[in-house]
């Protein structure tokens, strides 16, 4: 039995990081890590997702911040696809990386650029030439 925060967490979940991503993360549980997918689920997407004080895009922008400074590429990058599907503009997530640069240093930087890039490629979007 799910609660009413799993069900809007796993709406929220899927609805930012796409339902193959979700399905295959869940469907991938096993007694080991389920409840541990359940939490990251309700609570993560749920409880904090779900709120209403942040857009979207504003909470994809901050994870991208929080994912850089801790160094964790792996999440990074399906958090960068994640605010592409937020809507969020490459002149909005450029800046947000050189926010990063700035804050947590210039080695932060230089990887979340480089991971982007690689998103970037992976889904096919060309950034226009620099003028």
């Amino acid at each position: 039995m799910t609660s009413e925060l799993y069900e809007t967490g796993l709406g929220k979940r899927k609805q930012v990081l796409g339902d193959a991503y979700v399905e295959r993360a869940i469907g991938a549980a096993d007694s080991f890590n389920r409840e541990f997918q359940d939490m990251v689920t309700e609570y993560c997407w749920g409880e904090i997702w779900g709120r209403n004080v942040l857009s979207d895009k504003q909470r994809s922008m901050n994870n991208l911040c929080m994912l850089a400074a801790l160094n964790r590429p792996h999440e990074f990058k399906i958090h960068f696809r994640g605010a592409l599907k937020n809507g969020c503009s490459l002149d909005e997530i450029k800046d947000t990386l050189l926010q990063i640069a700035v804050y947590c240093g210039i080695p932060a930087g230089v990887e979340a650029f480089r991971l982007g890039r690689e998103v970037l490629n992976e889904e096919g979007i060309t950034p226009e030439p620099a003028k």
